[in-house]
């Protein structure tokens, strides 16, 4: 009798311990991300899960997740970061004044044939509304450049709202990848 109530009270702990662990590690260092819509493509699809690091600053070209709003999260490209200058010219990314190779998006615009990819802009004329992308913040594109949501229609993403970053799909097995910048 007292070796079962052992043997019951050992399996309690066991896994209180654990979920307290799965708690901590989702809470501090990773999260599942579900990608939904069509802003992403062709790098991934609608319905592609994907876990999401907490841990580190998001670099240029990183993929981030963000709160959008309080029931939405996007998962987009970071572009610039705070105090980079922004523009697109004839379908060509510029930072600081310096040319931008993308290659994550050749197989979009080689898919496109009536006009760029990239519609030419400055910060100036998203709602960022200004010369650099502001401290704090980070202004991010989906790569199906013509069918995003992204900081051109929403402004600057501050780094509060970031999630994490992530360049990892789970779900589907056959889509199951790393993702290069």
């Amino acid at each position: 009798m007292v070796k079962d109530r052992n043997e019951i009270w050992e399996w309690i702990k066991a896994i209180f311990i654990a979920i307290v662990i799965a708690f901590i590690v989702r809470m501090f260092f990773f999260t599942p991300a579900v990608v939904e819509g069509a802003s992403m493509q062709p790098t991934l699809q609608d319905q592609n899960r994907m876990i999401v690091t907490k841990i580190g600053e998001p670099k240029r070209f990183d993929l981030v997740v963000f709160h959008a709003t309080e029931e939405k999260d996007y998962i987009k490209r970071v572009i610039g970061l705070p105090g980079d200058r922004i523009e697109y010219k004839d379908d060509t990314l510029y930072i600081n004044g310096k040319p931008y190779d993308e290659p994550y998006l050749d197989k979009g615009k080689k898919e496109v044939i009536d006009g760029p990819l990239t519609y030419s802009f400055t910060l100036m004329e998203t709602p960022v509304g200004g010369d650099v992308v502001p401290e704090g913040h980070l202004f991010v594109i989906g790569d199906n450049r013509r069918n995003s949501m992204d900081s051109r229609h929403i402004g600057a993403i501050p780094m509060d709202k970031v999630v994490g970053t992530t360049n990892i799909v789970i779900w589907p097995i056959t889509e199951i990848k790393i993702i290069d910048k």
